[in-house]
Formats: C-alpha cells, structure tokens, sequence
C-alpha cells in the first residue's frame, strides 16, 4: 500500500467512540448512586492533579442526548460505553437501583435511534467503595458479586445491546490499582495486585456465563485488554529475558488463561518470591477458559525494555503515571526506557507499527477469532483559537497512522471488525484529572459546551465513506458547540 494509495476498509467495519462512566457522567450522588473506589481516590488530598474529580465530570449523564445527537452528526455507527456498577447496584450486591439502570435503558434507546450501535463494558475500573472495604479485587469474592452484577445489567439491556465487553483493561485495575498505587484503591501490595489479576480473569469468566444465561445467542462477549508490544532494547539474552518478563505480566497473565487456559510457567517462577500462586483454585482455570466471541485490543504505545544495570532506570509506571512503587511484581531487575520518535501530551511515544504486531500476535494466537480495536488515540496540547475553533491536526496524522495499521493487518489476514477512537470527548483523565485531552471532541470545562475538533471532522469522513482522507486535508473544526444546555454546568471540582 503506497503513500498515494487510498486506505479503505470493508463496508461492514464499525467506526466507533469509546468513553467511560466516571470519566464523562457525573452526577455521582444522584438516583441512587453511591461512591466507587475512584470517588474515595480522587477526593483524596494527593491523589489527582489540582485535587480534581469525577464529581461533574462532562455532565453526560444530564447531556446524553446531545452527546448521542453529536455522534450521529459525525457520522459514528457505534459507541462503546461503560455502566457505573454503583449507580446500578451501590454496594455490590443485591437487587438494582431501576432509576440507575433507567439512564442506560434510555442511552441505549438514543443511540439506537439515531442508528448508532451500543457496545456496553461493564466494568470500567469503578468498583463500588463497599465491595473494596471488603478487600476488594484481591478477595475471591468480588469475582462472584461482579457475576451476579453482569446478570444484572444483561438481564435489563441484553435485548437491545449485542456487543459486550466484560472488564476493561485489568492490567490497570491489578497493577496500577495494588501494586503501584497511581489509580484507585491505590494500594501497593504486589502479592494483592496478582491475586487481583486472577480474581479480575474469574470475574470474566463468571460475568460471561452470567451474561449468556440471560441474553439472547446472537449476543457476543468480549474483554478489553491494554496489550503491549514489548521490545527488548538489545538482542543480549539477559534483554531478551527482561522483555519476556515484562510480556508475562502485561500480557501472558491475561491472555494466557483467557486463550489457552493456563497462565504462563515463566510467571509463576518470576513471581514466586511473592505468591505461591494458590489462590488458583481447581476449576478456576476452566471458569476463565470461556469461548470469546471476540477480543478487544486497546493501544497506545509500545514498551522498550532491559535488564537492569547500575546505569539504568528501575521498573516505572510506563506513563501511567509516577509512583515509588513498581506496577510490575517480580520484575524488579527490570528497566523501561523512552523510545524514539514523536510523543504525545502523555509522553507516550507514537508507533503505529506496535498496534500492527499486537493485531498480528493474537491473529496467529487465536485464529478465526475477530478482533475489535476498542481503544486507541493521543492526548494533544488542544486549544481554541480566536475564533473559538480547536484546531488538532497533530491528533489526524496519529489516527491515519495507527487506521493505517489496522486496515495493513486487516490485508495481512487479520479480521479485525471496527475500531473505537479514545476518546469521544475531553473527559476526566484519572490521576491526570483534567489536564490531558484525549477527546475528538472539545469540551469548555466551565461551561461544560462541547467542540468538535478538526479531528472530528476527519474521523466522521472516514466513518460516512470507509476511506481515509489524506492526513493534511484541511478539516475545519466547529465554531461552536452542539446544540442544548441540560444539566448543571460547572468547572469540574
């Protein structure tokens, strides 16, 4: 495929946004709703950038409709969107709030109206405060309360919504959220983090057999995971053996289990210091091991790694943010470095090829098995200019690279189904609190008026015709935001 060469995509491809609950909804005390573990973090002096919160966030939860009515203005056909678990069941357990689930049967009921596909994750790192005062993702139990939680949820919208994604990015509920501390409950319990990653591959397994006992068969169910294209910085054995242990615990302690029904031998040995690793309990594995509709990937940046020497530095939280603690257990001797090339706000470098390896690796690991790219996009320094307009070409030329990579390995034999931007909209970036904008979408935090940017207007061309356009076409973004002023406006606190 050459420079001149239009870069077109079958005609049943979804192009899609995704956002999360606590990132964009807000209303954290209304209907019902009780605290998650982020609240508790991001009320806490320390936690957040400027001490911010999710407390309004965008105000999505009041603006659904003209947020719904912007995506069909776009030109998106799908939007993958997560479901707070405390404004549907408070505590984790027992019967739901209807006035939660009431908002998401009439998101769902928008999007379909206007033709835009649902995508439904139930889990987007907001377990509800009670269940982590019980212990928590380490504790077995909040595998089963997260099953009975999926029945819940498809039970109530499984009519409408076919595409399912249990559990986004574990890798960071496990490791940012026990072992380095950087996201909520942010403790730094390396032994506890492991136990979570396994407790969060049963929570999958349970939530998917719950999910299909109540759902019709043409439903599909699916996980989003944060796979890493790791790169050793030589070809030296002991670099070589440095990625490897990194790969373990990035990948292999997900998709080991959830593809092949084991977890890697080379994990147990590097974490052996730190678990026995029993408890793993006979049957989990087979619990885990459920058939995937598809697997959804989410991208953003490639790690380069080495064994670690006097010279180098030690583990780190690879851009998701500082920390004393290592999010990577047993990989002590261990050292990240900065890859070349361009970065994002984040610091992220920017390499569509790592997104192309990742689609190629589980094409060879899982094949026949469709893929969706549930999250990739860049963090830019946006801002309107005199004219209230937000120009991000820097965001264009990262989507037509990283959509280029899709529609290579789509040519490469991939069957990769639809690809969801991150993000809709600027929203609350967690320990970043509002400082990075990931959002095609502009949003004026004091008066909550959403912008599109030029990268919308690019991004809603490619969707309407299935064809790139040129990453210098000049697109020219909205002078104003869309239309209605629901909800309570405010700067975010």
């Amino acid at each position: 495929m050459s420079e001149t060469t239009p870069v077109t995509f079958p005609p049943a491809f979804l192009w899609g946004a995704a956002t999360s609950a606590y990132q964009i909804e807000g209303a954290v005390r209304e209907d019902g709703r009780t605290p998650s573990i982020w609240d508790t973090f991001s009320h806490t002096p320390g936690r957040t950038a400027g001490g911010e919160t999710g407390d309004i966030a965008v105000d999505h939860y009041h603006r659904y409709r003209e947020d719904v009515a912007l995506m069909a203005r776009l030109g998106l056909n799908a939007y993958r969107f997560s479901v707070s678990w405390p404004r549907v069941q408070p505590t984790g357990r027992g019967p739901a709030v209807q006035r939660g689930l009431d908002f998401y049967r009439r998101l769902v009921d928008e999007l379909l109206a206007h033709g835009i596909r649902p995508a439904v994750t139930l889990y987007h790192w907001d377990l509800p405060q009670e269940l982590e005062d019980a212990g928590g993702w380490p504790e077995r139990e909040t595998a089963y309360r997260f099953a009975e939680y999926a029945h819940i949820v498809g039970e109530a919208l499984g009519d409408r919504v076919e595409q399912w994604i249990t559990l986004n990015e574990p890798w960071c509920s496990a490791f940012l959220g026990y072992a380095s501390g950087v996201h909520a409950p942010g403790r730094t319990d390396p032994a506890a983090a492991l136990r979570a990653a396994h407790h969060l591959n049963l929570a999958h397994g349970l939530g998917t057999t719950a999910l299909r006992a109540v759902m019709p068969a043409r439903n599909t169910v699916t996980i989003s995971l944060n796979s890493t294209a790791v790169r050793p910085l030589s070809q030296r054995p002991a670099d070589l053996a440095a990625a490897r242990r990194i790969d373990d615990l990035a990948n292999g302690v997900f998709h080991g289990p959830l593809l092949h029904g084991a977890y890697p031998e080379s994990l147990f040995t590097a974490t052996a210091p730190l678990t026995d690793w029993s408890h793993v309990r006979d049957g989990d594995l087979a619990a885990v091991h459920q058939p995937l509709d598809a697997l959804g990937l989410n991208y953003y940046t490639p790690s380069l790694v080495s064994a670690a020497d006097s010279d180098a530095p030690g583990p780190r939280a690879d851009g998701h943010g500082a920390s004393a603690h290592s999010p990577w257990p047993g990989a002590d001797d261990v050292a990240f470095h900065q890859a070349p090339g361009e970065r994002t706000e984040m610091g992220w470098t920017i390499d569509p090829t790592g997104l192309h390896e990742l689609i190629m690796r589980y094409t060879r690991e899982a094949p026949g098995l469709p893929l969706y790219i549930t999250e990739n996009g860049a963090a830019c320094d946006d801002k309107p200019d005199p004219d209230g307009r937000v120009h991000d070409p820097e965001r264009i030329a990262y989507l037509h690279g990283h959509l280029s990579a899709v529609r290579r390995a789509i040519g490469d034999g991939a069957d990769v189904r639809g690809y969801y931007l991150w993000s809709l909209m600027d929203n609350f970036e967690w320990a970043y609190g509002y400082d990075k904008r990931f959002g095609a979408v502009y949003v004026d935090y004091g008066t909550l008026e959403r912008t599109p940017k030029s990268s919308a207007r690019w991004y809603g061309e490619a969707a309407r015709t299935g064809v790139l356009p040129a990453p210098g076409t000049p697109w020219t973004p909205d002078t104003a935001g869309t239309a209605g002023t629901a909800g309570t406006a405010g700067t975010p606190q």
